[in-house]
């Protein structure tokens, strides 16, 4: 459910809590994880916060207070300088995203149109969060079925959704959202967007001039922009599926 620096993060805010009651700076964060800049600790916050481990306390400055710690944390090592090439180490033994391409033979132009009842297995990429592009993810082994009736022309995968983030627009943490890849949406749409070439999140996408906004669906949660050339789309939200 959380990368490694995510987890690395999670622990060492936690540790400084214990220890003296301040939680630290953004400064040291970004020292004792390696990083280079501290954007990539707002980008982890904000990935511990929207998934529930983390809250920042109103009208202090510094102040984040650990809700909750994983259950069955990832062993600790020495914090290393992330990079694109290292990134799919980073994934937790608890989460293991899977992605393959699907074959869409009974959804395409110019095939016979399918019946209502007749499934078609989609490749589960597991939890959508922070931490890898879809493509470092592919992996064959899960599949989900899915009535064909839901799905349009070209490839299509499902993501589990984490966190409460979308929660206004009806999707819940846990759902099964069916996504349509593509690398283009409209203004509104809600898409699998890829932050960095690092982080992938589920948002809705707003374009105004060379600027990105991905928003949530969560007053809770703030709007964040980013330049056009930071994000790329990986799929836009065309089902839903939710188990009782």
């Amino acid at each position: 459910m959380l990368t490694r620096k995510q987890q690395e993060l999670l622990f060492f805010i936690n540790e400084r809590l214990n220890e003296g009651g301040v939680s630290p700076s953004f400064d040291e964060m970004k020292d004792a994880l390696s990083l280079k800049s501290k954007s990539g600790i707002h980008r982890l916050i904000t990935g511990l916060e929207e998934r529930g481990f983390i809250r920042r306390l109103p009208h202090r400055a510094r102040a984040l207070e650990v809700l909750r710690l994983p259950e069955k944390p990832m062993p600790r090592t020495k914090p290393a300088v992330a990079s694109p090439a290292s990134a799919p180490a980073e994934v937790s033994p608890r989460f293991k995203p899977n992605v393959i391409r699907g074959d869409f033979r009974n959804s395409l132009p110019g095939r016979p149109a399918s019946n209502d009842a007749e499934a078609v297995a989609l490749p589960l990429y597991g939890r959508i969060a922070a931490g890898l592009p879809i493509e470092a993810m592919r992996d064959n082994s899960v599949t989900i079925d899915i009535p064909a009736s839901m799905l349009a022309a070209g490839d299509h995968y499902a993501l589990e959704v984490a966190g409460d983030s979308m929660v206004e627009a009806g999707i819940l943490d846990g759902d099964t959202v069916i996504i349509q890849r593509c690398d283009t949406a409209e203004n509104g749409t809600i898409v699998v967007a890829l932050v960095d070439q690092q982080e992938v999140t589920l948002k809705r996408l707003r374009r105004k001039g060379n600027s990105i906004a991905l928003e949530p669906a969560n007053p809770n949660y703030e709007t964040r922009v980013f330049g056009s050339d930071r994000v790329s789309v990986q799929g836009r939200l065309v089902g839903l599926i939710r188990r009782y």
